[in-house]
């Protein structure tokens, strides 16, 4: 991504701010209207970036095509008193919200007001701006559902695996990350792009349903 043109890295930086902090009030709002106030004390229950955005994190994002904002703290305890199904929804409702954000970008195409394309100046057009937009928030939707700790999909598939296959994801959740690592790096130098098929297939399929 280093050798991209500069409107491409500009309306990726954009859409960096607004994706990120938009999944992660997200789960903020959710966990907070489901009765639990730890990301309100926390500072998260707000729409500015400074708050929700990891430098090390972001950068990535904008370099190497994935990264990760600062998680929001809940308490699920407080959250399974509302709902057994509170920690999922609240793990939920950050990906949807990059759902949200692609659907709604998608609609200037819909309504034949502009031409998806990924070519533009020194600045980016509408359309280049909305269709990385677009793109990115489907790649955030999807990445975030591998259930693998720490991702959201981790949090959604322990709500819905039978209670007795929950302490097999209770012992691999401590090797997230490294699993993580090994499929983003590992596993492409091994003829194993699991990534490609978790995340690239699912955008394509999603990114034409929602602008062609």
């Amino acid at each position: 991504m280093l050798n991209q043109p500069l409107s491409v890295f500009i309306s990726r930086a954009v859409t960096l701010v607004i994706a990120f902090t938009i999944h992660e009030f997200a789960h903020a709002w959710s966990a907070d209207e489901l009765g639990d106030n730890t990301p309100r004390a926390n500072g998260r229950l707000t729409l500015n970036p400074l708050a929700h955005l990891d430098p090390i994190g972001s950068l990535l994002l904008l370099v190497a095509g994935f990264g990760w904002a600062k998680p929001v703290p809940i308490n699920p305890y407080a959250l399974e008193r509302r709902t057994p199904a509170g920690p999922m929804m609240v793990a939920a409702a950050g990906p949807l919200s990059n759902l949200m954000l692609a659907i709604v970008a998608a609609i200037p195409f819909r309504i034949g007001l502009l031409e998806p394309s990924q070519t533009a100046g020194l600045m980016p057009t509408p359309a280049s701006f909305l269709t990385e937009f677009i793109w990115i928030n489907l790649i955030l939707l999807f990445f975030n559902l591998i259930p693998v700790a720490p991702l959201d999909g981790e949090k959604v598939l322990e709500y819905f695996v039978p209670a007795g296959a929950r302490s097999t994801l209770y012992q691999l959740r401590p090797y997230g990350p490294m699993l993580l690592m090994v499929l983003i790096f590992v596993g492409p130098l091994l003829g194993l792009d699991l990534l490609s098929i978790l995340i690239g297939w699912p955008t394509r399929q999603v990114f034409q349903a929602l602008v062609l």
